[in-house]
């Protein structure tokens, strides 16, 4: 491990609720929660604002509509997510041409390789400028952890939030990580942490004193001498730039075998929605949806179905679990379920993947209104309009929409620049209303008026 803490972590604050903020000043200050709004919906990211009630990232949407009923509720929009990450890359490679991006809002750099840092007070320069750049480009805020190794640096992060900078000093390392819980380490998820607790073992000082004998007993080889070496601050990980993912995937070992078939029906779902949250995170998609079944005889059975292009839709993903589940004997008891996509890919094709029911248009119906556009069908396709998403008026010009249903959508009209707006309601088959683009951010100082968003044009 190095001597000096020039690895980097970039973590950026609430990332997909700020940006939602930044780009509409009524919702600037105010609790917002972004994820999907459907019945199984989950919370992709809530603001600050709406953390403060105790909603979070991963939590059911049902749950977070129960704790803060007054919060703004926002479709993910992905496109104008990438846009933004891709500005924030950009500044970190002027750092280093090691930058490891492990979303559209995290990333490693090695500030050594890049000669932009040596010791820890060319560092702290270098980490503190690139959070003056991310503001002043994009109008929002993100933390900093430096360390002397990627795991490191990443807790630094975590410590530092929101908006804050944390230097982890070589030498100090083991002092820092003893009081903390054994979840702060990578790897060590709810089961994991349970399985060390109902063992006395609760801080990550408490692992290093069971040794690594006991930490092989209870976890087994290679996660037992792997989370001992963490828990002494040993982490020799290179940062490696611009990993390309051959597939992205979840999965749960249960510390009890599950013979309940409902049940295991319910965990790939839930698992499905992690994978796609996860995906989504990446900014990726892909075609090829994995399942893997370990039964209560260790024999592990893995499923596969290909669609016929990507997709980054939750429900498509449920469904083609579900599906591969069905072919899948269970009797007996499974000890792990995991869910992956592979054939990974940029870019979605929804309109051509749009498996679930009520959620998209039938492909053959389009295909059918394509070919004879002459005459028109007996049940025309209702438009969609998306909460949160983009919309122009051929009157009223620039709004997103704040809901829609019972044949009305209502519309909040303004830009990331203007004062909060008006809203108004329509039909949902206006045709003076259409689907837009999202605007450009503009970036906005704290001193100007606090939080993300408005004065200089991203």
């Amino acid at each position: 491990m190095r001597s000096a803490p020039t690895i980097l972590h970039l973590d950026m604050d609430a990332f997909f609720a700020s940006a939602e903020q930044a780009s509409k000043p009524s919702l600037r200050g105010k609790a917002v929660v972004v994820g999907g709004l459907g019945p199984r919906g989950v919370v992709a990211t809530a603001s600050y604002e709406a953390r403060v009630f105790g909603v979070h990232s991963a939590m059911p949407m049902a749950q977070a509509r129960r704790l803060a009923p007054n919060a703004a509720y926002l479709v993910p929009r992905f496109a104008f997510y990438r846009l933004i990450s891709e500005q924030v890359m950009g500044l970190l490679r002027e750092l280093s041409p090691l930058v490891e991006p492990l979303s559209l809002d995290e990333a490693f750099v090695d500030l050594e390789a890049g000669g932009t840092a040596w010791d820890e007070a060319s560092a702290r320069l270098a980490g503190g400028k690139l959070r003056a750049d991310i503001r002043a480009v994009t109008g929002l805020t993100g933390s900093v952890g430096l360390a002397a190794s990627k795991m490191l640096a990443k807790i630094a992060s975590e410590q530092a939030k929101p908006d804050g900078l944390v230097v982890i000093e070589p030498g100090t390392e083991r002092a820092m990580l003893g009081p903390l819980s054994v979840r702060t380490l990578p790897g060590v998820g709810p089961a994991t942490g349970d399985h060390l607790r109902r063992a006395g073992i609760t801080t990550v000082g408490e692992i290093v004193e069971a040794g690594e004998d006991e930490l092989v007993r209870l976890l087994g080889k290679a996660h037992g001498h792997g989370l001992y070496a963490m828990a002494l601050a040993r982490d020799e990980r290179p940062v490696v730039a611009e990993r390309e993912a051959k597939s992205v995937s979840v999965e749960d070992t249960y510390d009890v075998d599950i013979h309940d078939r409902t049940r295991v029906g319910l965990e790939v779902q839930r698992l499905a929605d992690r994978c796609v949250r996860r995906l989504r995170g990446a900014g990726l998609s892909g075609r090829t949806i994995v399942l893997k079944v370990r039964r209560y005889d260790f024999s592990t059975l893995t499923r596969s179905e290909t669609l016929r292009g990507p997709t980054d839709d939750p429900a498509v993903v449920r469904e083609a679990a579900a599906r591969l589940l069905d072919s899948v004997d269970t009797t007996g008891g499974v000890r792990l379920l995991g869910v992956g996509v592979s054939g990974l890919a940029d870019y979605t094709q929804e309109d051509l993947f749009a498996q679930a029911a009520g959620e998209h248009a039938d492909a053959a119906a389009v295909e059918e209104a394509e070919a004879a556009p002459e005459v028109e069908p007996e049940v025309p396709v209702e438009r969609r309009w998306p909460s949160g998403h983009d919309v122009r008026h051929a009157e009223y010009g620039h709004g997103w929409v704040q809901g829609s249903g019972l044949g009305r959508v209502t519309v909040r009209f303004e830009t990331p620049d203007s004062r909060p707006g008006r809203v108004r309601t329509f039909r949902v088959d206006d045709p003076e209303l259409e689907p837009a683009d999202p605007l450009p951010l503009v970036a906005r100082s704290v001193e100007a008026g606090g939080g993300p968003g408005g004065g200089v044009p991203v």
